[in-house]
């Protein structure tokens, strides 16, 4: 994990939620970490990281994570004992 990812990681687990992370920075955060981020149907992205599985929309049109998506990605990380 280089310094941009724990930056990433940083933010999202900031008090109190940001809501300005691109989910661009997400992924490559997920992937850093040896998650596995698959496509899914429309907008959807999988991601599997240390046997947690969960599903996520991309936002659009703009490219910032909303405060609802930072929460669960939040869980995710907690659940896969990243954090």
């Amino acid at each position: 994990m280089n310094k941009k990812h724990r930056k990433t990681l940083d933010a999202i687990f900031d008090t109190p939620v940001r809501s300005d992370i691109a989910w661009k920075e997400i992924e490559l955060l997920f992937k850093a970490l040896g998650g596995e981020v698959s496509e899914g149907k429309g907008s959807r992205v999988r991601v599997a990281l240390n046997g947690v599985r969960a599903v996520f929309h991309r936002p659009h049109p703009k490219k910032e994570t909303d405060k609802g998506a930072l929460k669960s990605v939040h869980r995710l990380l907690k659940e896969s004992e990243v954090m």
